[in-house]
């Protein structure tokens, strides 16, 4: 299989239940991201009990469910010389996706994810040595062996190395991927999506319904044609009712699984590594998609974004 390449931010995923009430003592709107520096973050750690700590962040939560599917990934990113950074490293090796990483002075980046009852999540995420890359970390160099890149939507915070990440895969004929990551993100980036949208710099866009209605401004099929002007395949997820697929003129509509969900951290990530491990095999849209739907519906069924290996051989099964 060609190998893809993700970029995007080296967290460790802390989960903890909490009320509707406590998510609404907030502030902010349920299910979004937002970024914060480390005494709030502090704030948060300190008052959760027996929170659940797993290495992840949106795009290595992808790369390790292509390599657990049998796909070749790697994974680029900064990381502390801290434990949380050893962490993580040890965690890329341990599911076979390719260490690209570089480390920082800056301590290892986090991601508080509260879950409500609803099974929703809403994040905090403090950047941290994840927030470190220059410009010398994006160079021909790092692309070598690289047929395909998913870039997080989160990365797009750094404007300058992402437009040159873009750039520089695009004159080296890798194909670009590019999921929205979170409706926030899309509110504050939309400006330089649409530069590289118009630059054709975007191959492949991966959004679920809220952050395809903030870019669009309207709703699941007609959001999904306001992508498919913009990139050769997109796709609109649609949670429990499934996702929709746009490729040269031709949707498709995939269902998603039956499971009850518990928890839907990674669920977005877990689609779009079924999607994309079928898309780089060659296979149809609508056998790419459900792919995708089969691998979350695992992940939904857990805490977190790791799929137990009981979880991974039922979805061998289906493959």
């Amino acid at each position: 299989m060609k190998k893809i390449l993700g970029i995007g931010a080296a967290l460790v995923d802390v989960l903890a239940n909490v009320s509707d009430e406590w998510m609404a003592a907030q502030g902010v709107l349920k299910g979004g991201m937002n970024r914060v520096e480390w005494p709030q973050m502090e704030k948060f750690l300190g008052s959760l009990k027996n929170p659940i700590q797993v290495p992840g962040g949106s795009t290595c939560n992808t790369m390790v469910g292509i390599s657990k599917l049998g796909g070749d990934a790697a994974f680029i990113s900064k990381v502390g010389d801290d434990d949380l950074g050893r962490l993580f490293q040890n965690h890329l090796k341990s599911y076979d996706v390719e260490n690209r990483m570089g480390i920082s002075d800056v301590a290892t980046g986090c991601v508080f994810s509260a879950v409500t009852p609803d099974a929703q999540r809403s994040m905090w995420t403090f950047l941290g040595a994840s927030n470190e890359m220059d410009e010398n970390d994006f160079c021909p160099e790092l692309f070598e062996g690289i047929s395909l890149i998913l870039a997080e939507g989160y990365s797009a915070f750094d404007r300058e190395n992402f437009k040159k990440c873009f750039n520089l895969a695009r004159s080296l004929h890798v194909e670009t991927a590019l999921d929205f990551s979170s409706f926030g993100v899309v509110e504050s980036c939309r400006d330089l999506f649409d530069e590289l949208f118009e630059k054709k710099m975007i191959d492949i866009v991966i959004a679920n319904e809220d952050e395809a209605f903030a870019y669009a401004g309207v709703k699941e099929d007609a959001a999904l044609d306001v992508l498919a002007q913009k990139a050769k395949i997109a796709v609109v997820k649609l949670g429990k009712r499934g996702a929709l697929i746009a490729k040269n003129g031709i949707v498709t509509r995939v269902d998603a699984g039956t499971a009850k969900a518990i928890d839907t951290t990674g669920a977005g990530d877990l689609w779009a590594a079924g999607f994309l491990y079928g898309y780089m095999n060659g296979w149809s849209m609508e056998k790419s998609g459900r792919l995708g739907s089969v691998v979350s519906n695992e992940v939904v069924q857990v805490m977190g974004a790791m799929i137990p290996e009981e979880g991974w051989a039922r979805i061998k099964s289906q493959m």
